[in-house]
């Protein structure tokens, strides 16, 4: 019996090394310039606080917009905590970068090496949500042939 073949989407192998390398630059970049913050350490830890915080807020938000693209199953309040959640990480986390008392390079340097990392985050969510999804395609079109052959 002849199956036609189900053709799977997945992300070329250049691509995926590219996000993986563009994010650890990213988490490279925000590391060395949080590690050599000049001032006091609760100064340094606020700070590495915030970009925690953003960069987990960031992957919660890809994972939940992607996931209502699907279907809306999730309540307004987890809504209002997923996208305040995020609101409230950058905001947070920008106002300190911006009434830190460090010179401007200095500001600009983590301010676009935090912007960066967001960035990436939501690529690599993506990627990581892409090759998932393309995981399940494949075991369902296997389940089908299979059943086609018993058949």
């Amino acid at each position: 019996m002849s199956h036609t073949p189900v053709l799977i989407r997945r992300d070329t192998r250049a691509w995926k090394a590219q996000v993986w390398i563009a994010f650890g630059t990213a988490v490279t970049l925000c590391g060395s310039g949080l590690a050599w913050l000049p001032g006091q350490g609760i100064d340094r830890a606020f700070m590495v606080m915030g970009y925690v915080f953003c960069l987990m807020a960031a992957f919660v938000l890809a994972k939940f917009v992607r996931d209502s693209e699907a279907c809306t199953a999730d309540t307004p309040l987890w809504k209002l905590v997923v996208w305040g959640g995020f609101a409230l990480a950058m905001s947070l986390t920008g106002w300190g970068l911006w009434r830190m008392e460090i010179s401007p390079p200095y500001k600009a340097f983590l301010g676009v090496s935090w912007l960066f990392l967001i960035s990436n985050a939501f690529t690599l969510a993506k990627t990581l949500r892409d090759a998932h999804e393309a995981d399940l395609a494949e075991a369902r079109a296997r389940r089908a042939a299979a059943a086609l052959d018993t058949h």
